[in-house]
Parts: structure tokens; sequence; C-alpha cells
């Protein structure tokens, strides 16, 4: 088992109804993420200790890095666009118009091979359709319109990928299961990689330099680690009952940063909704980058 710290070294005052889609930027030493249900883009410059906050026309589920450092593709709540921080322009790049139905899209990440993986989520069950909510993959440049991987999906989470690119790891949260698929070719069938107890759910996750999954659950209060077997090989304990996601960054790759939620809490917790900052004792990878060139 991993031997992990017993308390955050530092916490990001974020206050976050709810944080999501942690991304390091080890061109700007920085950490973005989103408030998904306050419609903005937040950057936390680490050596500063600065928080910023971009203003966006709508919910952002999730983002990601590109080859253009000043640059951002964003998972936003009916479709995917390129942001540019500096200037605050948009660029729309395909609309898939998910609100109308009662979902938007959710958790996303950039596989190995240059490609933006984001899935729906259900938020209104009377007008979602019964086939619910899809898994899309955006291949680069993004010229073509995102893919529909496989449909049936109340709450998509959890994509991230094996060092070697060779699997996707995802989690419909409503069944407790992540799964893993194959990521080379069309997407094959699934084999179930682990569970999360009663009481939790699985939610944003990311892959350590040794394969090992980082998922933060939902309702659990922790970060679980799962071997690349799927055994667990640690528990992280975190002061916040709703953590939403996590990821390595740092200039060591060596930080792991953990987004949460304050909403629907039943009573008042300090930290919800805060970005909590981890001395891992591991290295993580670098966030891939979606190819727009």
């Amino acid at each position: 088992m991993l031997a992990l710290p017993a308390q955050p070294a530092f916490i990001i005052p974020s206050q976050c109804v709810l944080g999501e889609g942690p991304v390091w930027d080890d061109h700007h030493g920085c950490l973005w993420f989103t408030d998904i249900q306050s419609a903005q883009l937040l950057c936390w410059h680490h050596d500063a200790r600065r928080l910023e906050r971009f203003a966006l026309p709508e919910r952002l589920g999730s983002l990601a890095l590109t080859d253009d450092p000043d640059r951002l593709l964003l998972a936003l709540a009916n479709g995917f666009a390129v942001f540019t921080p500096a200037s605050g322009h948009i660029l729309w790049l395909h609309r898939v118009e998910l609100e109308a139905h009662g979902m938007r899209l959710n958790d996303g990440r950039v596989d190995r091979q240059g490609r933006f993986w984001a899935g729906a989520m259900v938020e209104d069950d009377a007008c979602a359709p019964p086939e619910r909510g899809s898994l899309f993959r955006l291949d680069p440049p993004g010229s073509a319109a995102p893919a529909a991987l496989r449909g049936g999906i109340s709450i998509s989470n959890s994509i991230c990928f094996s060092p070697d690119g060779a699997h996707a790891y995802f989690a419909d949260s409503m069944t407790g299961r992540i799964l893993r698929y194959p990521a080379v070719g069309p997407l094959g069938e699934a084999t179930l990689f682990a569970r999360t107890q009663p009481g939790s759910a699985p939610d944003g996750s990311d892959v350590d330099a040794a394969g090992r999954v980082w998922n933060a659950e939902w309702g659990g209060s922790r970060v679980s680690i799962y071997a690349p077997d799927g055994t667990v090989a640690g528990r992280l304990a975190l002061p916040v009952s709703q953590p939403t996601c996590a990821a390595f960054g740092g200039a060591d790759l060596d930080l792991l940063f953990v987004t949460s939620a304050s909403e629907g809490l039943a009573q008042a917790e300090p930290h919800a909704g805060d970005g909590l900052v981890y001395e891992a004792g591991v290295k993580g990878l670098p966030a891939e980058r979606f190819r727009l060139a």
C-alpha cells in the first residue's frame, strides 16, 4: 500500500459550487479547473498563490490544453469550443445542444493520441431521452463532428488513460463502477476495473506514471488509488465529502490537486468547494494536448 499524506500541503481557496476538471498547465505553471454551476473557468497560479477567474457564456464541464499554449479546448454544456483566456474569445467547433434535452457535457480528458474524450450527464430525467447521454470523442484538429462512442450514460466520469495509451478508463457514476476499455481502434467491450463502496460514487480520475488510477469518490471523502490490475493500492482521506476530480501537477508532477463541491451539503464543511493540494509521494504524467494544427 502507498504511504499517503494525512493532511493537504496547501488549500486553494476557490469555494466552488461544483469544482471540477483540474488540468495542470506545464507551460504556464498553473492549474486550470472549472466551477461548473457558476459558469466560470478558474486558473490557480501556483507559485504566486493567486486565483484568477474567467466568466463563460455556458457552464463548463471539462477542459483540455492544446498545442497552442495560449488556447484551451472547452467542453461547454452544449458543445466544444476553443477559448483564448487573454482575450476572452470563444471559437465554437461543434454544438451538440444537450441542455434542451435535460443534459450537458461533463468530465473529459485528452488521450495519449491527442484526442479529447468527454461525456454527457443527465440533469433532468423528465427531459432526457430514453437512450440517455453519450460518450464523445473529438479528434484533431476538431473539424469533424465528435464521434459518439457509446450511449446509455447517466453521469460520465473518471475519463483517463493508461500511460501507454492502450486503455481508457470510464465510469457512469450512477453504477458505482469504473470500466476499462481498449483505447486503440473502435471502442470495444468493457471490463470491470473497480467498484466503489456503497455510499460513494466514482467521480474524476487521473493516472500516475506507474499506471495507477487515482479516483475521487463523491460522497466518500477520499481518493482511492487502484493498481493497474484494479486492486486497491491506497486511500487518501480528505477533509471534504464531495471530492470531484484528481490531477497531478507541479513543476515535478509530484503534487496531487483535488477539486471539490459545496452544493447540496446537509451541513457546512469549511473546505467544501476548495482545491486540495497534496504531496503525493509519486509522480504523475504531463497532461496531453489536443492538436489544433
